[in-house]
């Protein structure tokens, strides 16, 4: 024994500070993941409205092909970037559907992520921690 170390400490084990390496893979997945799950039922929503009458709901501005500005027509090399989206009818509409979506499934997952995390996470106070204060204020009265 040592002349300033206690026997009544006990050795705890020093957590790391990275997540555990389940969980950067489980990360990486839902990035990739996430987006094409948006992009379909973004899709898929868009081609139901329209087949099925309801593009009068969805905005006309969002509706046809994408317009640029004329300076975007003038450079070939824009053209070349951008002809894929030229040719994608209704592109803002799916954008919008896919974006709203990645938002809606985003936080669905977040709150799944803390809910899991709150139930089978670490407790709040490790055992060297000192217990909360237990203070009972008064109100104050003039």
């Amino acid at each position: 024994m040592s002349k300033y170390r206690s026997s009544a400490v006990k050795n705890v084990r020093e957590r790391t500070k990275q997540p555990h390496y389940l969980w950067r893979g489980i990360g990486c997945v839902m990035m990739l993941l996430l987006p094409l799950i948006s992009i379909a039922a973004g899709y898929e929503t868009i081609q139901y409205a329209i087949n099925n009458g309801y593009s009068n709901s969805i905005p006309y501005q969002l509706l046809g092909t994408p317009r640029f500005p004329d300076l975007f027509y003038q450079s070939s090399g824009m053209m070349i970037l951008l002809s894929p989206i030229i040719a994608i009818r209704h592109f803002y509409a799916y954008a919008v559907a896919s974006l709203l979506y990645m938002i809606l499934l985003g936080g669905v997952t977040s709150f799944g992520y803390a809910l899991i995390y709150r139930m089978i996470g670490p407790a709040k106070y490790g055992p060297l921690d000192a217990p909360p204060p237990n203070v009972k204020v008064k109100p104050y009265k003039r």
